[in-house]
């Protein structure tokens, strides 16, 4: 059996970000950025099976988000840019996470790094000093940034070392080896943290990864993510001149400021973006083939109704009771991850806006929306992604599990996504702030 065409409307869920009568911040040229964004994601959902299932580095993938300018989109307008606010870039992550959530991780990644200066410069820095144009000269040479800049957890080990460079220009070496979750096999710059030393305050820099002394190994094939670029970076004398020293995060954690302590909250939610890209993509997919008249039997046992075993009872179609319901199941539990991310994201966008002035409760507002969302967010992508396996199950025999339409790739991806986050850690967060209002620890760590 032939599979259906896929719909050029990924997106199953959408709710409105502002709300009648609130007055909406938007750039002059707003309509550009979701019309490109809408091309590119309906060219990467042509192949998007045949390229997860070759496992390629995604050099591929990153030249049609070059090509189309979606890493720039953060970027101050200028004479050859276009920018957007970080509210875009969300959108942008989540439309394109529908169509390929690999992609979308690149995307996210390189998003949350491209703001490095903002979050870590000194206060009131100028913009046009060298450390503070990361994001534009990102742009103007058509960089894509990987990396990752937490420390490393308790017990990890140093992570990366930076020691004193001889000679009179100054600088750093960098040593050490650590893993990253996207984009490393790829990229054309890393931003690293790493400590003077193994101690102290962490530096954040700027490496070429075409050095000599940079070694990539993509390490084995991944279950879900595939071509999010994942990989350990090993570093080996590789010179940091003062001039790739792009902020600093001080290790007492009194003498951070809130606002600095942001990054790896937008990093978080900009990956719950692409969970929720994941869900949305994965419920429209199988949509369109229960419209098209294909669905196989519900399984009552999720659905409300009568078990069906494999195959022995005819396919149902668009009216049957149990399959509306399960629809309205899952369309119902993405609606409830949509309206969650999209406080999370307002409150962010308001935080961002706010840069050092920001204080400790509304940063603390906004850790606590964002660890929902997470929470909220994981649990649904998951739930969807495995409903929607048991949605078409039947229709093409094997195919649906793990052939032709490829169903499983949606939950494989929404898996190796969301495992890194501890839901209870962050229900345990979320309860404490709202019981005993409690802060967390403002510091990088995820």
């Amino acid at each position: 059996m032939s599979t259906p065409r896929r719909s050029t409307k990924r997106t199953a869920i959408r709710t409105a970000s502002a709300r009648a009568g609130r007055p909406v911040d938007r750039p002059a040229d707003d309509e550009i950025w979701p019309r490109v964004t809408r091309e590119l994601a309906d060219d990467l959902a042509v192949d998007a099976l045949a390229r997860d299932r070759a496992g390629k580095a995604p050099f591929d993938e990153v030249a049609r988000l070059q090509e189309a300018g979606l890493p720039a989109l953060l970027t101050a307008p200028g004479p050859t840019r276009r920018g957007a606010d970080w509210r875009a870039a969300c959108a942008v992550v989540r439309e394109i996470s529908a169509a390929d959530s690999s992609v979308g991780e690149l995307l996210a990644h390189h998003y949350a790094l491209s703001w490095s200066s903002s979050f870590f410069g000194l206060a009131g820095q100028a913009a046009d000093d060298a450390s503070a144009s990361l994001g534009v000269r990102a742009a103007e040479e058509r960089w894509l940034l990987a990396g990752g800049v937490e420390p490393p957890r308790a017990g990890s080990g140093p992570g990366l070392v930076l020691t004193p460079a001889d000679g009179p220009g100054g600088g750093w070496i960098l040593d050490g080896r650590r893993a990253f979750a996207s984009g490393v096999t790829v990229a054309d710059r890393l931003v690293v943290g790493a400590r003077p030393g193994g101690t102290g305050d962490l530096l954040v820099v700027l490496v070429d990864p075409a050095h000599p002394g940079v070694f990539t190994d993509a390490g084995p094939e991944r279950v879900g993510q595939r071509l999010a670029g994942a990989g350990t970076v090993a570093f080996e004398r590789v010179p940091v001149e003062p001039g790739q020293v792009l902020g600093v995060l001080p290790h007492d954690e009194h003498t951070v400021a809130p606002f600095s302590t942001l990054a790896p909250l937008a990093l978080r939610l900009l990956l719950v973006q692409v969970g929720l890209g994941i869900a949305e993509g994965a419920l429209a997919e199988a949509r369109d083939i229960s419209r098209a008249g294909q669905a196989g039997p519900v399984r009552g046992d999720h659905a409300g109704g009568p078990s069906v075993t494999d195959g022995a009872a005819p396919a149902v179609t668009g009216d049957d009771p149990y399959l509306l319901l399960a629809y309205g199941e899952l369309a119902t539990a993405a609606h409830a991850a949509a309206a969650v991310v999209e406080r999370a994201t307002d409150a962010l966008v308001r935080g961002l806006r706010a840069e050092w002035s920001l204080g400790l409760e509304e940063r603390a507002d906004i850790a606590v929306l964002v660890a929902a969302a997470e929470t909220v967010t994981g649990r649904a992508a998951v739930h969807i992604t495995t409903r929607v396996l048991e949605l078409v199950d039947g229709t093409a025999g094997d195919d649906a599990r793990g052939g032709g339409p490829g169903f499983d790739r949606f939950w494989r991806n929404a898996r190796a996504l969301t495992a890194p986050t501890q839901a209870a850690h962050r229900l345990r967060d979320i309860g404490d702030h709202y019981l005993n209002g409690t802060h967390a620890r403002l510091t990088l760590q995820a």
